[in-house]
């Protein structure tokens, strides 16, 4: 009888924490996000994977939500658009001539970026978490 109420105490203690944890990513909190896969693609020649900086794009980047910015290693953008859903953060704006989307997960953090001008596309992968 003592251990089903200790793991009734321990499963009430993680559905309380599950929304601080989902909350983590929803936009009300600035984020530090990694870089882990990035890839250059071009038409007609395929796409070529590299990290990061090979490619041109921040290593780590810095989203801060109450600003509505993004700074990486170089420079800071704005978002011009954002929006939030069930599952996903959805953020877009422009930078040196691209277009650029970047979605997280809001379950866990991990999210895909794309940057976009007429020649071709670069696209990132990775992690976020708390700044």
């Amino acid at each position: 009888m003592k251990i089903i109420r200790n793991l009734a105490v321990i499963a009430m203690g993680c559905f309380a924490l599950s929304p601080v944890i989902a909350s983590d990513f929803d936009g009300s909190k600035a984020l530090i996000c990694a870089t882990v896969e990035a890839r250059d693609c071009v038409l007609s020649l395929g796409c070529v994977d590299g990290e990061a900086r090979e490619i041109g794009a921040p290593a780590f980047m810095r989203i801060d939500f109450a600003k509505k910015t993004i700074t990486g290693t170089e420079r800071t953008t704005p978002i011009v658009f954002s929006d939030a859903s069930e599952n996903q953060l959805l953020m877009q704006g422009m930078e040196l001539g691209y277009g650029w989307t970047f979605a997280i997960n809001q379950g866990n953090g991990e999210f895909s970026a794309s940057l976009t001008d007429i020649n071709g596309t670069f696209l990132l992968f990775g992690s976020c978490t708390l700044d």
